[in-house]
């Protein structure tokens, strides 16, 4: 249980590190356009080859992938709608607004974004006794322009460094619990059941995705974006090819 802790912590730890540049770097819009364009592409391999591929072996003849993959994307569509209303729409947004009012939505909204993530890599440490590179790498990258984006509004806000690196830490600590829930919550879990919560994890990552990190990606880093897009989810490819030998 510890080792799924601290390996989730690890893949949030990202957080912490995009807080940390953008205190004391300042990044050019292009170049947060095309991190989180790789990051994207990491992401889209790691829910093809580590999530719904595994989703449709484990839950084959019963109907359960197809169940999760738009049960996670209702309630992430949803629940960034109510977000949203709360003044966070754009939290992912290189140019989020700096309002200190909100700060606390924002973090809402980063948690959503990171928790189906979390879940996965816990998950799939249950279910194979190892870790995935593949979704471990992913998650790693993709957290780290939004951390550079956040963290940018809060140093407008007038947030102390130290102040920022804090939040991180403790976002990092809320989705590495969350690794831990997959880990031990779901150990009883059937195929069929397992199907389901690895598909909804899929569904919430792409209709993340498609809503906020590949709009923005492109809108910063313009035609480079599909360049990175693809770097990203060839990285993420040799990787998963690798791993299964």
């Amino acid at each position: 249980m510890l080792n799924a802790f601290l390996w989730g912590l690890f893949a949030t730890s990202s957080l912490a590190v995009g807080g940390a540049l953008a205190t004391r770097v300042t990044l050019s819009k292009k170049a947060l356009g095309v991190i989180m364009a790789f990051g994207a592409g990491t992401l889209i391999s790691a829910v093809s080859y580590e999530l719904i591929d595994e989703a449709i072996k484990l839950g084959k003849g019963t109907g359960f992938t197809a169940y999760g993959l738009f049960a996670g994307a209702a309630v992430f569509f949803f629940a960034d709608k109510l977000i949203a209303k709360m003044g966070a729409g754009d939290h992912g947004s290189i140019n989020a607004p700096s309002a200190s009012r909100l700060i606390i939505p924002m973090v809402l909204a980063i948690i959503l974004d990171g928790i189906p993530e979390s879940i996965v890599i816990g998950l799939g440490l249950f279910e194979k006794g190892t870790i995935s590179m593949a979704m471990l790498a992913a998650v790693f990258i993709s957290n780290l322009p939004e951390a550079i984006a956040g963290s940018t509004g809060m140093k407008a806000s007038g947030w102390s460094r130290a102040k920022v690196q804090i939040l991180w830490l403790v976002i990092a600590v809320v989705c590495a619990l969350a690794t831990l829930a997959g880990y031990s919550l779901f150990s009883g879990a059937s195929d069929q059941w397992l199907a389901f919560i690895q598909a909804f994890a899929g569904g919430a990552i792409l209709m993340m995705l498609a809503n906020s990190m590949m709009p923005e990606a492109f809108e910063h880093g313009g035609k480079l974006a599909g360049v990175f897009t693809i770097l990203g989810f060839a990285v993420s490819v040799a990787v998963v090819v690798l791993e299964r030998g």
